[in-house]
């Protein structure tokens, strides 16, 4: 592998579903690492092609006609390393094409080792088919049915703390062995299982399944009920999807020989780039792409990292799952017009039986927003509640936890959030990038100070795996070219009356200028600050309100501009909108108008 500080040019490709895109990095004659251009072709995994590399050299075609140079030799093969004008230095590629990595976890306990088994696998960037636990209410044969129904493309084993009891975990071994389970793709070769539970159990499972699946021993992911320890677990399933999975899908052998770093799942990068921003910049993430099928949301909180898979959420195939799950009241509550319920349900339904279509009418766009803001909401309560403190933990509680109102245990803080990043079509490809950060505001509903962005192409995964070779450069790129940073929005936490005084704030802006306004509970205000720029706040809420520094304390912080600029938010958290018709559309309709979301 070429040393960090020797590789000029980059050259990213991600293997979609439907679409494959490649991108071209290079280091500037500054030193610093920029996008130069991105192509795009459709993804030929499938009939009639057969081969994944044969979308890979149409889009990499697509980047040599726009950059005006040769990077592949007779159309065939990657020309490395750079010289002459010729080539490039590095080629990486990340892939969901074929359905991505489709996995089932299982454990002992649903709460304790067969939670840890599904977040090292969600981190690992799979798609958790199903969980399995002794405790799941279901009898051995359904489970055994189960398993050899979904023919998942690998297993993941877990349970039992290190020189704990046996008898569990070997039962689990024996019912995986009764299934007999066969691979989704590939014919002629076992399926890779993960076994990382109780070591004393490991002689139990080898010779229960051995002989029947392709066996893997990892270190316990859950050596102590104190404790979780899914690095081991994780770096195995990489291995597994690179060295079995991906062999068998159509022409992935010959694009892993192309490749200078392991091909990884399209979620796992992303994963990682958020990790890798969290590290080195000492900041609390948010992310979430929001996709036709499925929402994937990303947090790092405290250096601890979540990810999940809200798979019955989704903006076209998966938009009537929103609609039964959210209801139709809570759709319609975002609705700045009258509109018959009838109606919306059909409209609904329309996108789902055509699922490409986008759009026409600015009606249809704000009823397209309103059912992203509730499909964003229920992924994040999914999120909260996997992203947890370790269940099954004794602690100790003090006097001041007694009087302490947030004892959920989750461990996504949205008043420590310092980044929240939005992707996915609706978000990403927003008519108006004010519409994006509405949608992140009432969706999410971040606390007190938070800096709101985009991701402008999906180019997060390509740069996960960028992170892995060369951190400095996709950090680089990250900022320069993926993001799009919409602003910074100022929520304090707390309710009041509309009208009333909700927080005094003091703005020091560029250039000197200061301005002191007061924010009234119920108001949203939007004060320009360029992309680049910075401002000084102070802001003072009244008591029981708190904005980050604590109930009616002082907050001083210093707040980054962006496309849409700075937004005040008033509205209270938790956000309630009017119960009364009129008063609730009258509302809609002026934030939408402070914020510019849609033409007067």
């Amino acid at each position: 592998m070429i040393e960090p500080d020797r590789i000029r040019s980059i050259l990213a490709t991600d293997c979609g579903s439907t679409t494959t895109k490649a991108i071209l990095i290079e280091r500037q004659p500054d030193g610093g690492y920029r996008l130069v251009v991105r192509g795009e072709a459709p993804t030929t995994v499938e009939a009639p092609f057969d081969d994944v590399t044969v979308g890979v050299l149409n889009a990499v075609g697509e980047v040599e006609e726009l950059v005006g140079r040769r990077i592949l030799d007779r159309g065939e093969v990657i020309i490395k390393p750079l010289g002459d004008g010729v080539g490039v230095d590095v080629y990486i590629s990340t892939s969901s094409a074929g359905g991505g990595l489709q996995m089932m976890t299982a454990g002992v306990v649903r709460s304790m080792s067969a939670e840890s088994a599904e977040r090292a696998a969600l981190g690992a960037g799979a798609i958790v088919m199903d969980v399995i636990a002794t405790n799941d209410g279901r009898l051995p044969h359904e489970r055994i049915e189960r398993i050899r129904r979904l023919r998942p493309d690998m297993i993941l084993l877990s349970g039992g703390v290190d020189g704990g009891t046996t008898t569990h975990v070997a039962e689990l071994a024996e019912m995986l062995a009764a299934a007999d389970p066969k691979p989704r793709l590939g014919i002629g070769y076992r399926l890779p299982v993960v076994f990382a539970g109780n070591r004393e159990a490991r002689d139990l499972v080898r010779d229960a399944l051995s002989s029947r699946v392709a066996l893997q021993l990892v270190d316990n992911i859950r050596p102590t009920l104190e404790s979780e320890n899914l690095g081991p677990a994780r770096d195995e399933i990489h291995d597994l999807f690179l060295e079995h999975v991906m062999q068998q899908a159509p022409g992935y052998s010959k694009l892993i020989s192309w490749t200078d770093a392991p091909i990884m799942p399209t979620p796992g990068a992303v994963g990682d780039i958020m990790k890798t921003i969290s590290e080195l910049e000492r900041i609390d993430v948010l992310g979430v792409d929001i996709g036709g099928a499925t929402t994937d949301v990303f947090s790092v909180f405290g250096g601890v990292f979540n990810r999940t898979v809200s798979a019955n959420l989704g903006m076209s195939y998966s938009i009537s799952n929103v609609l039964s799950s959210a209801g139709i009241d809570a759709i319609a509550r975002w609705m700045p017009f009258s509109i018959d319920e009838r109606d919306l349900r059909n409209r609904i339904k329309n996108k789902m039986i055509r699922p490409t279509t986008i759009p026409q009418t600015l009606e249809e766009l704000k009823i397209e927003h309103a059912i992203a803001r509730e499909a964003l909401r229920l992924a994040l309560v999914q999120h909260k509640e996997f992203a947890t403190e370790l269940k099954g933990v004794q602690r100790r509680r003090t006097i001041s936890d007694t009087f302490e109102q947030k004892m959920s245990g989750t461990l996504v803080n949205m008043m420590r959030l310092d980044l929240l990043v939005g992707s996915g079509g609706v978000l990403s490809h927003a008519p108006r990038r004010s519409q994006a950060a509405m949608l992140l505001l009432d969706g999410f509903c971040p606390e007190g100070v938070t800096r709101l962005a985009v991701d402008s192409i999906f180019m997060m995964p390509q740069l996960g795996v960028l992170a892995q070779i060369h951190p400095e450069a996709a950090l680089q790129v990250f900022h320069a070219d993926c993001l799009i940073y919409l602003g910074t929005a100022i929520a304090p936490e707390g309710n009041g009356k509309p009208g009333r005084e909700f927080c005094r704030i003091e703005i020091s802006f560029p250039g000197g200028r200061r301005e002191e306004l007061t924010l009234n509970f119920g108001e949203l205000r939007l004060l320009p600050l360029g992309p680049g720029e910075t401002c000084e706040i102070v802001a003072r809420p009244v008591r029981g309100v708190d904005v980050g520094a604590g109930a009616g304390r002082e907050l001083r912080a210093t707040a980054h501009g962006g496309v849409v600029g700075l937004v005040l938010d008033g509205r209270g958290r938790p956000l309630r909108l009017p119960k009364d018709e009129s008063e609730r559309r009258e509302a809609l309709n002026r934030w939408y108008s402070e914020m510019r979301m849609y033409p007067e």
